[in-house]
């Protein structure tokens, strides 16, 4: 009889209960318990006191920034229809939180969806009990209820929020999180936060149901002889109905309307091969399409700064002017050499900060689904001209593009330079055709989540070399932290790791608890690519 707690049950456990029934499933199975590892190591959880000391020493400005966020269903103009989707203050894309650095950030969630639902404060190197994730740092916080958010925002940059449950975020439950910093050398004469998504809620079905069809995977089609594991890319099978299966809300699995939600032929040489495994409708600037697109009023000369945040769940953005060039300056919140290219890609997760000079007329911003087809549109005016029509824009941006493992930090982000004391080798594992994405060839499992846990000690400077074994390109992202890309590559928190690549990244131990490392494809970690970073005492030396 198998005693461990069902994934629902889990999820409604108090952290303490939940580290209880850890305590009790993982002893019978022989693995680590969720205070001690399998050598009696101590595990630094989010209740411990060392992660309020270390919230306490975090410099503070003394001021409080309120906001308040009901996540609840509501209904959305889209496409000309009326959709049913779930949202933060019944908006498709949430109001974007402000604040300073050192400013304490409060956010008060109510909760109005059927499910439990929890706020992940993604990049944010933030206390451990506060990051949102059920079941591991926080209760999830149940349909009627609420919880308050309250930590200290420790850098400036471009963040975002989301929820962490399931697949929620693959409809509107995420929005932008800005902290400005004061001393901020980048001026220009207006800023304009871009939030990106990929978008199928209500137009083609749900996210469970696309779920439930991806998730099958290729092996369960008759694909032939010719079919293997490493995947399918460069086949144009477009036209193939979803598969069958259950949702992960117990949605019904069947496509609305007949839809297929398994995309196949989609290929990007930019990211090394299959582009991604989702069909989406519609691809969005803040919430609009492109027949409706966000548009920024200013004049000709004025300096734009573009805050600019990928939430999709599949999709990776190519973005860019047609014919002008623009000059990044930040990822993922972090300062950059900065460099003018045409066009910059975005995987899911992460962020640009860019600059402009408005030119006369109409200025499209344009984000092309990379290796897909499709269009998110924004818009500059100044007062004459025509707009532009969407079908009329370039298909693609060539020239110089470039992603934020391929920039360079400024020296002012840059880590010292220090020998690793710890290495850990995180492979990605997985195919397309059994869709069995995880890492270590092992999937995340909620019931144990520190099994094959990559272990550190506060003030070890870490280096993880992210292995993708897969024939598809994987956004890895770790929760709680800052890492540097190689020796001196940029600043970043999530980083595109392309097929057959190695990615080292080198960041300090200085956050202590218990974080999440994940691709953040919505599908590809509701599957199981998912691992804990986990914060153990120190041993006597």
């Amino acid at each position: 009889m198998n005693s461990s707690p069902s994934r629902r049950q889990f999820l409604g456990l108090s952290v303490a209960a939940a580290s209880a029934a850890l305590l009790t499933a993982c002893t019978s199975g022989g693995q680590d318990t969720a205070t001690s590892t399998a050598s009696g190591r101590t595990r630094i959880l989010p209740t411990d006191r060392l992660v309020s000391t270390t919230e306490n020493r975090r410099p503070t400005t003394g001021k409080t920034v309120s906001a308040a966020l009901t996540a609840a269903p509501f209904t959305a103009a889209l496409a000309e229809k009326k959709i049913g989707t779930w949202g933060y203050n019944a908006s498709l894309t949430g109001p974007t939180v402000r604040a300073q650095t050192g400013d304490t950030i409060k956010v008060d969630l109510r909760n109005r969806l059927p499910q439990p639902t929890t706020i992940h404060w993604h990049g944010l190197a933030l206390r451990n009990d506060m990051d949102g994730v059920q079941g591991l740092t926080q209760d999830a916080v149940p349909g009627g209820s609420a919880f308050a958010y309250q930590f200290t925002a420790p850098h400036p940059g471009t963040y975002w929020y989301h929820s962490h449950i399931e697949l929620q975020r693959e409809r509107a439950l995420s929005g932008a999180l800005i902290i400005e910093d004061p001393k901020d050398p980048v001026t220009a004469d207006h800023e304009w936060v871009i939030v990106l998504d990929d978008w199928l809620d209500g137009i083609t079905g749900t996210p469970d149901q696309a779920y439930a069809a991806v998730s099958a995977g290729m092996g369960s089609m008759n694909m032939g002889s010719s079919s293997s594991s490493s995947g399918m890319g460069g086949m144009d099978h477009s036209n193939m109905g979803g598969m069958g299966g259950m949702g992960g809300s117990g949605s019904s699995s069947s496509p609305a309307d007949g839809k297929s939600f398994m995309l196949m032929g989609a290929t990007s040489d930019y990211l090394g091969g299959d582009a991604g495994d989702v069909r989406y409708p519609l691809h969005l600037v803040n919430g609009r399409t492109p027949n409706n697109p966000d548009t920024l009023a200013a004049a000709p000369g004025d300096t734009v700064r573009l805050r600019i945040i990928n939430a999709a769940g599949d999709t990776a953005y190519r973005v860019g002017i047609p014919g002008q060039k623009i000059t990044l300056t930040h990822t993922d919140g972090y300062p950059i050499e900065q460099a003018q290219v045409d066009a910059v890609v975005l995987g899911m997760g992460e962020r640009i900060d860019a600059l402009l000079t408005v030119r006369d007329g109409f200025t499209p911003l344009l984000a092309r689904p990379e290796g897909k087809t499709g269009l998110a549109l924004g818009l500059i005016k100044t007062g004459t001209g025509k707009p532009p029509i969407p079908e009329a824009l370039p298909s693609t941006i060539t020239g110089t593009v470039t992603d934020g493992s391929r920039l360079t930090a400024h020296p002012s982000a840059r880590l010292a330079q220090k020998k690793p004391d710890v290495v850990h080798r995180v492979r990605l594992t997985g195919s397309m055709m059994a869709y069995d994405w995880g890492i270590n060839g092992r999937q995340f499992d909620e019931k144990n989540p520190f099994n094959g846990a990559f272990e550190v000690e506060p003030g070890q400077r870490v280096q993880i070399d992210f292995v993708n074994e897969t024939p598809m390109w994987h956004p890895m992202h770790l929760h709680g932290h800052t890492f540097q890309v190689a020796t001196s590559g940029a600043r970043k928190d999530t980083v595109i790791v392309r097929p057959k690549e190695t990615v080292s990244i080198f960041f300090d131990a200085d956050n202590p608890g218990q974080w999440l490392l994940h691709c953040h494809n919505a599908y590809h970690a509701q599957k199981g690519m998912m691992g804990v970073l986990s914060y153990v005492q120190r041993q006597s030396r």
